[in-house]
């Protein structure tokens, strides 16, 4: 956020939707997030992980292309559908009650329209890919349209999230190479503690309203416990894309950027302060500086073989 921007609750207002958008255009735009891309970010590199470990070796520049517009849309996807079935939940809270849909910018019949359009988008996108492929991102539907109600349910949605933001690790894979194996099925294991580290850090700024509303997540479930639980997601995430890497025969430069980002992960941890929730925000939104560590170490490990 630049210094003439503000905020009203999460909104943040006076940036480049204002400056820039049709005012009919603003409220979907930021019912979609596309003035806070950090969420696009964490979607899209386990896509350009999985392509650079499938790449031989330089992953294909179309298809990057091709999934940083799909991360675009099926992030705002993900986020209007999710508005839509928390409206209630999102008016009662502070920092949610000015989003298009709670403060009624945007109704739920045209939120819906709105989702319906951006899926249609997605699915072009998705048609661009080999078969194999196609079936797959199909696939992924399932779970993306049951995580909004999982924090409804279990104190760990942050699990089902990670199940879901970063099935791309598959995706990248199957689109370069037709198929799936070890390689991109631990690049995904390793992205599902990643989706714990990071999105715990982040439910840490919501406690008290969670509490309000009575929704759960693993900020919650943890407390006090969180750093020494983000220690260990983070260690086993480390371990298991080094086993991906290992499996794809990734080159020695692999190892040591592995490293950096690894080093990245608990330079967080070291600044993290559960109580301070604008520090939560900047930690999480610093994991887009480990998906670029990260897609450096993976082209370097296969121009190293």
């Amino acid at each position: 956020m630049n210094a003439k921007e503000t905020l009203v609750g999460d909104i943040p207002l006076n940036g480049w939707i204002d400056r820039l958008a049709p005012e009919g255009m603003r409220p979907y735009l930021r019912l979609m997030r596309l003035d806070r891309p950090i969420g696009t970010w964490l979607l899209l590199f386990p896509c350009w992980w999985s392509q650079a470990l499938a790449a031989d070796p330089w992953p294909h520049p179309g298809m990057m292309i091709l999934f940083a517009i799909g991360s675009v849309v099926m992030r705002g996807a993900g986020c209007t559908f999710n508005d839509i079935v928390d409206r209630d939940f999102d008016a009662k809270v502070e920092r949610t009650a000015a989003r298009p849909i709670p403060s009624g910018a945007v109704s739920r019949v045209q939120a819906v329209i709105f989702l319906v359009a951006q899926l249609l988008v997605g699915l072009i996108v998705l048609l661009c890919f080999n078969e194999f492929a196609i079936w797959l991102g199909v696939a992924s539907l399932l779970l993306v349209f049951t995580y909004p109600f999982m924090k409804r349910i279990t104190y760990w949605p942050q699990a089902w999230l990670g199940l879901t933001f970063t099935y791309g690790a598959l995706m990248g894979w199957a689109a370069e190479r037709g198929d799936l194996g070890w390689a991109p099925v631990l690049l995904y294991a390793g992205c599902f503690f990643w989706t714990l580290h990071y999105d715990t850090i982040y439910a840490h700024q919501d406690r008290e309203d969670d509490l309000l509303v009575g929704v759960k997540s693993s900020a919650l479930a943890l407390g006090t416990r969180t750093r020494p639980a983000l220690a260990v997601f983070s260690t086993i995430m480390i371990v298991l894309i080094g086993a991906a890497g290992a499996v794809a025969g990734l080159g020695w430069l692999f190892w040591p950027l592995l490293l950096v980002g690894y080093a990245h992960l608990l330079w967080q941890l070291g600044r993290l302060d559960i109580h301070d929730s604008p520090r939560c925000l900047d930690l999480f939104k610093s994991n887009r500086h480990v998906g670029w560590i990260l897609l450096v170490a993976l082209i370097a490990g296969q121009l190293s073989r």
